[in-house]
């Protein structure tokens, strides 16, 4: 991954900062599935890229809070989305759909060269 890739970190570092937010304030409305609060320190461990959400309920959270795409949060956390994870593809509805997001990326046509 290039270093000025996006990460999962620093993308909701990034988007904290624009809404003028500081790490206590965003922590205080990020809950765990508990409905405690996340601290500070968990989430400069995300920001630095030390530690992942540990749920799809806490990626949500970012998104809602920070209005943000969940979609893109999932896969920038490395993970798809519960719906689709859920949806008990077969292996050839997955290969499908793998290759039609390739192909949407332009993956595909590098890979074939």
């Amino acid at each position: 991954m290039a270093a000025d890739a996006p990460t999962f970190g620093r993308f909701i570092a990034e988007a904290r900062k624009k809404l003028t937010m500081s790490q206590k304030e965003l922590a205080a409305k990020i809950l765990r599935e508990d409905g405690e609060p996340i601290s500070p320190q968990y989430l400069n461990d995300i920001e630095r890229d030390r530690r992942n959400p540990s749920s799809d309920h806490m990626v949500k959270q970012f998104a809602t809070v920070l209005s943000l795409d969940a979609d893109y949060l999932h896969y920038l956390n490395g993970r798809f989305p519960e719906a689709e994870r859920k949806a008990k593809l077969t292996e050839q509805e997955f290969r499908q759909g793998i290759l039609a997001f390739r192909r949407g990326t332009g993956e595909h046509d590098r890979r074939q060269r």
